[in-house]
């Protein structure tokens, strides 16, 4: 549950010092709940809501298994199981962490009602942001019990609204920026995944954040004893301030044929750009063309584009 932290302060980056970040976000600090336990300022079924709730299990837990270089001790375990429910059969219920509330609806996975929120009225179960991160950077380990199939981080700024995942069309309207990573199995080793902030609104002045940690990224999804380490979260910003206005009309494609990434713009892009991979790491940059060559292997990568004091990120897949 929460709320022990509400803000904290990294004095490890220079680009997150003085900016809100996640209370708790290395996962150090627990407390106990309901049958079970949760991270301070995390939320689980335990302490889930909705017609279900009372037959929730305990599908996290600490794990001393953390990521390399870590000062920390623990990180967070989260798992699916299989559940027999008597009418409706065997069904997996994805491990699932969370800064909102749980609720735990329908025995349907993909029913809407089931899906996590921000109880905006209840700090226990919202994070109030107002600050604007660049991107949000997680160290994760996947091991999906059949070896296939892909875990889930979803995080939105959104404005003062009850916003749920999955959404529904009321919540759609309620966005500011969102960052999604569906990631594979990461081969028993831990990887730090930098996911950008794609700033399209339709909302523009975010005071909330939900993030959501999930074993797989199909609702009911993958199997049983798949399990996810999620270790040291954190908001990354930029010096420079996101204007999504300035840049909304700048489009990105890439032509898998000619290795190319096609830059257009309304508007005159003088700067430079960035790519990354999902490691977070740089791997290409230099000035802005309308045509930038990417030799690059076949996967997901993320575009940054600065100019005049501006920015936006892309996602790009490369084939």
């Amino acid at each position: 549950m929460k709320k022990t932290l509400l803000i904290a302060f990294s004095l490890t980056s220079i680009f997150s010092f003085g900016q809100g970040q996640i209370g708790n976000g290395d996962m150090e600090s627990w407390e106990t709940v309901s049958a079970g336990e949760e991270p301070v300022n995390w939320n689980s079924f335990k302490t889930a809501g909705g017609t279900w709730s009372g037959v929730s299990a305990v599908q996290i837990e600490q794990s001393t298994d953390v990521r390399p270089g870590s000062s920390g001790t623990v990180s967070c375990r989260i798992f699916s199981t299989e559940t027999t429910i008597p009418f409706v059969g065997t069904i997996v219920a994805n491990g699932n962490v969370t800064l909102g509330k749980i609720n735990m609806g329908s025995t349907t996975p993909t029913d809407i009602e089931n899906h996590n929120a921000s109880v905006t009225a209840d700090a226990d179960f919202s994070e109030a942001l107002t600050d604007t991160p660049d991107s949000l950077v997680f160290w994760a380990k996947y091991t999906p019990s059949s070896g296939s199939g892909n875990a889930r981080m979803k995080a939105t700024l959104h404005d003062n609204y009850d916003y749920q995942d999955p959404e529904d069309a009321n919540s759609a309207t309620h966005v500011v920026a969102s960052a999604v990573m569906n990631y594979p199995n990461t081969n028993s080793s831990w990887m730090r995944i930098s996911v950008p902030f794609d700033y399209s609104g339709p909302a523009s002045n975010n005071t909330h954040l939900l993030v959501t940690f999930t074993t797989n990224e199909t609702p009911g999804g993958g199997s049983g004893d798949d399990e996810v380490l999620i270790d040291d979260v954190e908001l990354i910003y930029n010096t420079n301030s996101i204007d999504v206005a300035s840049m909304s009309n700048t489009n990105v494609y890439v032509n898998n044929e000619t290795n190319q990434i096609s830059i257009s713009s309304e508007f005159n892009l003088t700067g430079a750009y960035s790519i990354y991979n999902t490691n977070g790491q740089k791997i290409q940059f230099g000035a802005i063309q309308s045509n930038v060559d990417f030799n690059q292997p076949s996967g997901i990568y993320f575009l940054v584009l600065n100019s005049n004091g501006k920015e936006k990120s892309f996602k790009i897949v490369k084939f």
